[in-house]
Protein backbone atom coordinates (compact mmCIF):
# COMPACT_ATOMS: atom_id res chain seq x y z
CA UNK A 1 0.00 0.00 0.00
CA UNK A 2 1.11 3.56 -0.76
CA UNK A 3 0.56 6.64 1.39
CA UNK A 4 -0.09 9.92 -0.45
CA UNK A 5 0.36 13.16 1.48
CA UNK A 6 -0.42 16.45 -0.26
CA UNK A 7 0.09 20.08 0.68
CA UNK A 8 -2.71 21.68 -1.37
CA UNK A 9 -1.48 25.24 -0.79
CA UNK A 10 2.11 24.72 -1.97
CA UNK A 11 3.18 26.69 -5.01
CA UNK A 12 0.19 29.01 -4.77
CA UNK A 13 -2.29 26.15 -5.19
CA UNK A 14 -0.24 23.94 -7.50
CA UNK A 15 -0.16 21.33 -4.74
CA UNK A 16 -3.91 20.72 -4.97
CA UNK A 17 -3.79 20.38 -8.76
CA UNK A 18 -0.79 18.07 -8.69
CA UNK A 19 -2.36 16.03 -5.89
CA UNK A 20 -5.41 15.37 -8.06
CA UNK A 21 -3.24 14.36 -11.01
CA UNK A 22 -1.27 11.96 -8.82
CA UNK A 23 -4.46 10.50 -7.35
CA UNK A 24 -5.96 9.93 -10.80
CA UNK A 25 -2.73 8.39 -12.07
CA UNK A 26 -2.49 6.00 -9.12
CA UNK A 27 -6.06 4.88 -9.74
CA UNK A 28 -5.24 4.35 -13.42
CA UNK A 29 -2.24 2.23 -12.39
CA UNK A 30 -4.44 0.15 -10.04
CA UNK A 31 -2.36 1.17 -7.04
CA UNK A 32 -3.78 0.87 -3.53
CA UNK A 33 -3.20 3.99 -1.46
CA UNK A 34 -4.38 6.15 1.40
CA UNK A 35 -4.46 9.91 1.01
CA UNK A 36 -4.25 12.86 3.36
CA UNK A 37 -4.14 16.60 2.67
CA UNK A 38 -2.43 18.97 5.08
CA UNK A 39 -1.45 22.59 4.60
CA UNK A 40 0.08 22.80 8.09
CA UNK A 41 3.44 21.50 9.19
CA UNK A 42 1.96 20.05 12.38
CA UNK A 43 -0.73 18.18 10.47
CA UNK A 44 1.81 16.64 8.11
CA UNK A 45 4.14 15.67 10.96
CA UNK A 46 1.29 14.06 12.89
CA UNK A 47 0.10 12.05 9.88
CA UNK A 48 3.60 10.79 9.12
CA UNK A 49 4.28 9.95 12.76
CA UNK A 50 1.14 7.79 12.88
CA UNK A 51 2.17 6.19 9.61
CA UNK A 52 5.56 5.19 10.98
CA UNK A 53 3.90 3.67 14.06
CA UNK A 54 1.66 1.63 11.77
CA UNK A 55 4.61 0.46 9.71
CA UNK A 56 6.37 -0.70 12.84
CA UNK A 57 3.27 -2.81 13.47
CA UNK A 58 3.79 -4.37 10.02
CA UNK A 59 0.77 -2.90 8.26
CA UNK A 60 2.82 -2.78 5.08
CA UNK A 61 3.32 0.78 3.85
CA UNK A 62 5.37 0.38 0.66
CA UNK A 63 6.20 4.06 0.14
CA UNK A 64 5.22 7.63 0.97
CA UNK A 65 4.44 9.91 -1.98
CA UNK A 66 4.81 13.53 -0.84
CA UNK A 67 3.32 16.23 -3.07
CA UNK A 68 4.36 19.78 -2.28
CA UNK A 69 7.32 22.11 -2.13
CA UNK A 70 10.60 21.92 -0.26
CA UNK A 71 8.78 22.48 3.05
CA UNK A 72 6.71 19.33 2.62
CA UNK A 73 9.76 17.37 1.48
CA UNK A 74 11.63 18.52 4.56
CA UNK A 75 8.83 17.35 6.86
CA UNK A 76 8.67 13.98 5.10
CA UNK A 77 12.45 13.65 5.28
CA UNK A 78 12.50 14.27 9.05
CA UNK A 79 9.86 11.58 9.54
CA UNK A 80 11.28 8.92 7.22
CA UNK A 81 15.04 9.33 7.74
CA UNK A 82 16.66 6.17 9.08
CA UNK A 83 13.49 4.12 8.56
CA UNK A 84 12.70 1.44 5.98
CA UNK A 85 9.87 3.44 4.37
CA UNK A 86 10.85 4.94 0.98
CA UNK A 87 10.00 8.54 0.08
CA UNK A 88 8.96 9.57 -3.44
CA UNK A 89 8.82 13.39 -3.64
CA UNK A 90 6.67 14.98 -6.35
CA UNK A 91 7.31 18.68 -6.85
CA UNK A 92 4.55 21.25 -6.58
CA UNK A 93 6.35 24.17 -4.98
CA UNK A 94 8.62 27.05 -5.89
CA UNK A 95 12.14 25.75 -5.30
CA UNK A 96 11.84 21.96 -5.69
CA UNK A 97 15.55 21.56 -4.96
CA UNK A 98 15.30 18.17 -3.26
CA UNK A 99 13.63 16.72 -6.35
CA UNK A 100 16.38 18.28 -8.49
CA UNK A 101 19.07 16.81 -6.25
CA UNK A 102 17.64 13.31 -6.66
CA UNK A 103 17.17 13.79 -10.40
CA UNK A 104 13.53 12.74 -10.12
CA UNK A 105 11.32 13.88 -13.02
CA UNK A 106 8.87 16.66 -12.23
CA UNK A 107 5.20 15.73 -12.08
CA UNK A 108 3.46 12.47 -13.00
CA UNK A 109 6.48 10.81 -14.72
CA UNK A 110 7.98 10.47 -11.23
CA UNK A 111 5.41 7.76 -10.49
CA UNK A 112 7.15 5.47 -12.99
CA UNK A 113 9.92 5.11 -10.41
CA UNK A 114 7.57 3.08 -8.21
CA UNK A 115 8.22 0.17 -10.56
CA UNK A 116 11.93 0.31 -9.68
CA UNK A 117 13.69 -0.61 -6.46
CA UNK A 118 14.44 2.32 -4.13
CA UNK A 119 17.97 3.04 -2.98
CA UNK A 120 19.53 4.71 0.03
CA UNK A 121 21.12 8.17 -0.07
CA UNK A 122 23.05 10.20 2.48
CA UNK A 123 21.58 13.09 4.44
CA UNK A 124 23.17 15.87 6.42
CA UNK A 125 22.25 16.44 10.05
CA UNK A 126 22.41 19.58 12.20
CA UNK A 127 20.84 20.19 15.62
CA UNK A 128 19.09 16.80 15.40
CA UNK A 129 17.45 17.79 12.10
CA UNK A 130 18.19 16.25 8.72
CA UNK A 131 18.81 18.15 5.52
CA UNK A 132 18.96 16.81 1.99
CA UNK A 133 20.50 19.74 0.19
CA UNK A 134 22.18 22.79 1.69
CA UNK A 135 22.94 24.19 5.13
CA UNK A 136 23.98 27.82 4.74
CA UNK A 137 24.93 30.95 6.62
CA UNK A 138 26.04 34.43 5.67
CA UNK A 139 24.45 36.59 3.00
CA UNK A 140 21.93 34.06 1.74
CA UNK A 141 20.62 33.37 5.24
CA UNK A 142 19.92 37.07 5.66
CA UNK A 143 18.16 36.98 2.29
CA UNK A 144 16.08 34.06 3.57
CA UNK A 145 15.19 36.02 6.70
CA UNK A 146 14.03 38.99 4.62
CA UNK A 147 12.19 36.83 2.05
CA UNK A 148 10.28 35.03 4.80
CA UNK A 149 8.89 38.37 5.96
CA UNK A 150 7.55 39.13 2.48
CA UNK A 151 3.99 38.33 1.42
CA UNK A 152 5.00 37.48 -2.16
CA UNK A 153 4.64 33.73 -2.75
CA UNK A 154 6.89 33.06 -5.73
CA UNK A 155 10.56 32.83 -6.63
CA UNK A 156 10.75 36.57 -7.38
CA UNK A 157 10.74 37.35 -3.68
CA UNK A 158 14.22 35.82 -3.20
CA UNK A 159 15.69 37.96 -5.97
CA UNK A 160 13.98 41.03 -4.53
CA UNK A 161 15.19 40.18 -1.02
CA UNK A 162 18.74 39.83 -2.35
CA UNK A 163 18.61 43.25 -4.01
CA UNK A 164 17.35 44.83 -0.79
CA UNK A 165 19.82 43.02 1.48
CA UNK A 166 23.05 43.45 -0.50
CA UNK A 167 23.59 47.20 0.18
CA UNK A 168 23.34 46.53 3.93
CA UNK A 169 25.47 43.40 4.04
CA UNK A 170 28.88 43.21 5.74
CA UNK A 171 31.09 40.05 5.73
CA UNK A 172 31.80 38.31 9.02
CA UNK A 173 34.73 36.36 10.41
CA UNK A 174 34.12 32.62 10.78
CA UNK A 175 35.96 29.76 12.41
CA UNK A 176 35.72 26.35 10.75
CA UNK A 177 36.56 22.81 11.75
CA UNK A 178 36.40 20.31 8.88
CA UNK A 179 37.00 16.90 10.42
CA UNK A 180 40.36 17.55 12.13
CA UNK A 181 41.39 20.68 10.19
CA UNK A 182 40.71 24.10 11.73
CA UNK A 183 40.93 27.48 10.00
CA UNK A 184 39.52 31.01 10.13
CA UNK A 185 38.19 33.00 7.21
CA UNK A 186 36.26 36.18 6.62
CA UNK A 187 33.35 35.26 4.38
CA UNK A 188 30.28 36.55 2.61
CA UNK A 189 28.55 33.23 2.05
CA UNK A 190 29.00 29.72 3.40
CA UNK A 191 27.23 26.60 2.17
CA UNK A 192 27.49 23.05 3.45
CA UNK A 193 26.13 20.69 0.84
CA UNK A 194 24.81 17.18 1.12
CA UNK A 195 23.14 17.82 -2.23
CA UNK A 196 24.05 20.27 -4.95
CA UNK A 197 21.46 23.04 -5.13
CA UNK A 198 19.20 25.44 -3.28
CA UNK A 199 17.11 28.50 -4.08
CA UNK A 200 15.42 26.91 -7.08
CA UNK A 201 18.42 25.47 -8.90
CA UNK A 202 21.49 27.38 -7.68
CA UNK A 203 24.32 24.81 -7.85
CA UNK A 204 26.21 26.16 -4.87
CA UNK A 205 28.02 22.85 -4.18
CA UNK A 206 27.90 21.37 -7.69
CA UNK A 207 30.17 18.40 -6.98
CA UNK A 208 28.36 17.14 -3.88
CA UNK A 209 27.63 13.41 -3.94
CA UNK A 210 24.68 11.73 -2.19
CA UNK A 211 26.65 8.50 -1.77
CA UNK A 212 30.10 9.50 -0.44
CA UNK A 213 29.25 10.08 3.25
CA UNK A 214 30.82 13.54 2.98
CA UNK A 215 29.58 17.12 3.09
CA UNK A 216 30.94 19.76 0.70
CA UNK A 217 31.90 23.11 2.22
CA UNK A 218 31.85 26.19 -0.02
CA UNK A 219 33.23 29.45 1.38
CA UNK A 220 33.04 32.71 -0.55
CA UNK A 221 35.58 35.18 0.84
CA UNK A 222 34.76 38.90 0.67
CA UNK A 223 34.50 40.49 -2.78
CA UNK A 224 33.24 43.89 -3.82
CA UNK A 225 29.51 44.14 -4.30
CA UNK A 226 29.84 44.73 -8.06
CA UNK A 227 32.03 41.61 -8.22
CA UNK A 228 29.48 39.66 -6.17
CA UNK A 229 26.75 40.61 -8.65
CA UNK A 230 29.02 39.50 -11.49
CA UNK A 231 29.82 36.14 -9.88
CA UNK A 232 26.35 35.37 -8.52
CA UNK A 233 24.70 34.32 -11.82
CA UNK A 234 27.44 31.69 -12.27
CA UNK A 235 25.97 29.81 -9.30
CA UNK A 236 23.15 28.55 -11.52
CA UNK A 237 25.77 26.65 -13.56
CA UNK A 238 28.06 25.78 -10.67
CA UNK A 239 30.75 27.84 -12.41
CA UNK A 240 31.43 30.05 -9.37
CA UNK A 241 33.73 27.43 -7.82
CA UNK A 242 36.54 28.45 -10.19
CA UNK A 243 36.57 31.99 -8.74
CA UNK A 244 39.77 32.69 -6.73
CA UNK A 245 37.76 33.81 -3.70
CA UNK A 246 35.85 30.51 -3.49
CA UNK A 247 37.20 27.71 -1.30
CA UNK A 248 35.87 24.13 -1.47
CA UNK A 249 36.54 21.44 1.15
CA UNK A 250 34.98 18.11 2.09
CA UNK A 251 34.46 16.39 5.40
CA UNK A 252 32.15 14.07 7.26
CA UNK A 253 31.77 16.60 10.08
CA UNK A 254 31.87 20.40 9.72
CA UNK A 255 31.65 22.95 12.52
CA UNK A 256 31.10 26.68 11.91
CA UNK A 257 31.41 29.37 14.58
CA UNK A 258 30.44 33.04 14.28
CA UNK A 259 27.71 35.52 15.14
CA UNK A 260 25.23 34.65 12.40
CA UNK A 261 22.07 32.70 11.59
CA UNK A 262 21.86 29.45 9.61
CA UNK A 263 19.24 27.87 7.35
CA UNK A 264 18.96 24.27 6.15
CA UNK A 265 16.84 23.43 3.10
CA UNK A 266 15.10 26.79 3.49
CA UNK A 267 14.19 26.17 7.15
CA UNK A 268 15.65 28.31 9.94
CA UNK A 269 18.11 26.30 12.04
CA UNK A 270 19.06 29.07 14.46
CA UNK A 271 22.16 30.95 15.46
CA UNK A 272 25.71 29.70 15.11
CA UNK A 273 27.72 27.80 16.25
CA UNK A 274 26.52 24.77 14.32
CA UNK A 275 27.90 21.29 13.77
CA UNK A 276 26.83 19.41 10.65
CA UNK A 277 27.59 15.78 9.93
CA UNK A 278 26.92 13.35 7.14
CA UNK A 279 24.59 10.44 7.89
CA UNK A 280 25.33 7.63 5.45
CA UNK A 281 22.43 5.86 3.71
CA UNK A 282 19.92 7.74 5.85
CA UNK A 283 17.01 7.99 3.41
CA UNK A 284 15.31 5.34 1.31
CA UNK A 285 14.20 6.97 -1.96
CA UNK A 286 14.62 6.92 -5.73
CA UNK A 287 17.03 8.59 -8.12
CA UNK A 288 16.58 8.86 -11.87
Amino acid sequence: MLFLIVNPTSGGGRGAKMGKLVRDSLHARNRTFEEIHSSSAEGARSALSKLIDRNILNEGVDAVIAVGGDGMMNIAMQALAETRIPLLPISAGIGNDFVRTLGIPFGIPALDLLDKAPIRVDLGKVNERYFGNILSTGFDSLVNERANRMKIQNRVKYNLAMILELPLFRPKKYRFMVDQETFENEAMLIAIGNGRSYGGGMLVTPEADLHDNLLDLMVLAPVSKPEFLRVFPKVYRGAHISHPKVKIMRGSKIEVLSDAVAYADGERVGNLPITAQSVANALFTWTA
